[in-house]
């Protein structure tokens, strides 16, 4: 009884929709002397050393660390390219890197990095590669990630690029992936933006699938109004949270340069309940790339 009526409510909800108001309130505000340690999920480690286009932040080297410090981040995720460019050692800041397998699947490049010790998970680019997560050609990939015990993200959802194609970005093909795959842990990074809805339901119905919603909005959100940043970020991520019933699916995740780091970590932070603001901005990120804990954050 009790699960069918919670799948109910939950379905009523999606048709009616989810305020925010509950969440978003002062109490949601994080106290001037609480540091809050955080890790997050989804950056970039490439430093063209120019602006990024389409955020206009400086994709340097020192604008990074200065952000990691700013906004208090005490380890974080760096994804590579497609080619496997982008590394660069910045384990004194506690960041660990993902390694691509790219378009042609370099299985020998990605065994080799996650032999090292110099990457500790795998991404994949859905959509940018025209090929679904179910295809044959990944599933070397995945018993890589099973024999080093390192977690694969996706890229899901909307794409940097026009030419990239959106049908395989959408992220229910991944519940097949999770399914056969029970003893490998999945990360749907963007939360499959916009199609969040499908994406939460994968993370709810799998224990072994994780969501990062970094990304909603490019840019920095304190240089917006409140109202719209409350419509396109707060109010879809307060959303998944609440619809997966389980705070610890859910990782904090920029994807900086594309977003400043400290203004979305702010707008994360009025979308979530304030006693599970350790788990997703810390503790789940932790467990899913098998991280040691961090100290010495600075103050948000």
């Amino acid at each position: 009884m009790c699960e069918h009526s919670r799948r109910r409510t939950r379905v009523c909800a999606i048709a009616l929709g989810v305020s925010v108001a509950a969440f978003s309130g002062p109490s949601c505000r994080p106290a001037s002397d609480t540091p809050l340690p955080i890790i997050d999920a989804h950056v970039h480690t490439d430093f063209t050393g120019v602006p990024e286009p389409a955020s206009g932040i400086a994709d340097t080297r020192e604008r990074f660390l200065a952000e990691l410090a700013r906004a208090g981040v005490v380890g974080a995720v760096a994804h590579m390219g497609l080619d496997g460019a982008g590394y660069e050692d910045l384990a004194d800041h506690g960041v660990i890197h993902c390694v691509s397998p790219g378009p042609a699947i370099d299985l020998r490049r990605v065994e080799e990095r996650l032999q090292a010790g110099t990457h500790r998970c795998i991404k994949i680019y859905l959509g940018y590669v025209p090929r679904f997560p179910t295809d044959s050609a990944y599933e070397p990939v995945y018993a890589l990630a099973r024999r080093f015990d390192v977690p694969v993200v996706f890229h899901t959802g909307d794409t940097y690029s026009a030419d990239a194609r959106l049908r395989y970005a959408r992220p229910l093909a991944i519940d097949d992936i999770a399914v056969e795959h029970r003893d490998v842990d999945f990360v749907i990074a963007h939360a499959g933006y916009p199609w969040i809805q499908t994406a939460a339901e994968v993370a709810y119905k799998n224990p072994n699938v994780y969501l990062e919603a970094s990304a909603f909005m490019l840019g920095d959100p304190r240089a917006r109004s409140r109202e719209w940043v409350d419509r396109y970020v707060v109010e879809p991520i307060a959303w998944i949270f609440g619809y997966v019933e389980d705070p610890t699916k859910l990782l904090f995740g920029s994807d900086w340069p594309l977003v400043d780091i400290a203004g979305y970590a702010e707008a994360y932070r009025r979308a979530l309940p304030r006693e599970h603001w350790r788990a997703v901005f810390h503790d789940n990120a932790v467990r899913v790339f098998r991280l040691e804990p961090r100290s010495g954050a600075a103050r948000p």
